[in-house]
């Protein structure tokens, strides 16, 4: 019998709602609403699935389980309690629930989180509290005395895709990477290049783009661990998936000037089996060239508030548009940086394309044709 839930919630960072939201139109056909930090869809547990192994921009899949209104604590226990938590967590499952309170007469959200996590052992027949595991991430959100209950699908975070083990300083999140290159409308049909690649995190994510491999395959998810969990149904879409991909027939290359940095993505992608497809150089940012007359040249360069002081990256970003002017004329640019000043310093005709966040830090990617 096929499972519907009420909604589904896709979150994501500020600023990658719309990208997210187009993902899940072309992977799903139906319908999408999108509020700041994510898009609401409709579907069962295929979409669900598939929604996990595909979405390439969102932190994390909600199901949205039911919202209370309550103005007392019992009240909001009594409500709790009938919601349908069995059909998401096992008897033996632990539970945490993370809360939020806005506008509300309920404002102490750790009060929130015990008497949510009392109702819902109430409502699976809890005679004594589990035994220690994987828990189910609950998350509660009040606001003007309306409860809205979610249940985490995910488990980790979805950028944590499973490749990156090793990682340079101040890395980029693997979901932002992704929805960088979507809003540059880089769909793996031109070549990519990264003259500071790090660990690889662009070049990474658009091969996986560029060969339709699901950024999901390598992880396991919340949903796994369900009562209603169908392993039948996830190994077919896995198995379609692995009969989806393509054939990678563009250059991939990338080059920092720190070895090490340089091994450490050569054993990223090798662990998405990407390593022969993907070219790694050690180079000075002024060594690298381009293997094609056109494509995106994109990077995450360091800026003052991440690594160091801004006044002593002037002339990095100055010799980064000398590169980009010498070498990689007829491309496309693209930088991820917060700083005006110092995209400035590069002396390249720069657009601001989109207000994006990295950390925490409030970025903007930057955009010209070379």
């Amino acid at each position: 019998m096929k499972i519907n839930f009420a909604e589904i919630f896709a979150v994501t960072a500020p600023g990658l709602e719309e990208v997210c939201a187009a993902e899940i139109r072309n992977l799903l056909g139906c319908a999408v609403s999108i509020t700041r930090g994510g898009v609401s869809f409709s579907g069962g547990l295929e979409e669900l699935y598939l929604a996990n192994l595909w979405l390439r921009t969102a932190s994390r899949v909600l199901v949205r389980i039911g919202k209370v209104r309550a103005t007392d604590f019992p009240q909001l226990h009594r409500k709790v309690k009938h919601l349908p938590w069995g059909r998401f967590i096992k008897t033996d499952t632990p539970v945490i629930v993370n809360a939020v309170s806005r506008r509300s007469r309920l404002i102490h959200t750790d009060r929130i989180a015990d008497t949510v996590s009392a109702a819902i052992g109430k409502s699976l027949g809890r005679a004594t509290p589990p035994p220690a595991g994987d828990a189910q991430t609950v998350l509660v959100r009040f606001e003007d005395d309306n409860c809205l209950l979610s249940v985490d699908s995910s488990g980790e975070l979805l950028h944590r895709r499973g490749y990156r083990t090793e990682v340079s300083q101040a890395p980029l999140r693997e979901t932002l990477a992704a929805g960088i290159l979507h809003l540059l409308k880089w769909d793996g049909q031109r070549p990519l290049a990264d003259p500071m690649c790090g660990s690889g995190t662009f070049l990474i994510e658009g091969a996986l783009l560029a060969g339709n491999i699901p950024p999901g395959l390598r992880r396991t998810f919340a949903f796994q661990r369900w009562p209603r969990y169908r392993d039948g149904l996830w190994q077919n879409l896995v198995d379609k998936a692995g009969r989806d991909r393509k054939e990678i027939h563009i250059p991939l290359v990338g080059c920092d000037r720190d070895g090490d940095v340089i091994k450490m993505a050569r054993n990223n992608a090798a662990r998405v089996k990407q390593q022969g497809i993907i070219g790694f150089k050690h180079a000075a940012l002024e060594e690298f060239m381009p293997s094609a007359k056109a494509g995106l040249v994109v990077c995450n360069p360091p800026y003052g508030v991440r690594l160091g002081d801004e006044k002593g990256l002037l002339d990095l970003y100055a010799r980064m548009g000398q590169t980009f002017r010498e070498h990689f004329a007829g491309w496309q640019g693209a930088l991820f940086c917060p700083s005006d000043h110092l995209v400035a310093a590069t002396g390249l005709d720069f657009r601001v394309a989109a207000q994006l966040a990295n950390g925490g830090i409030e970025a903007k990617l930057f955009v010209c044709q070379l």
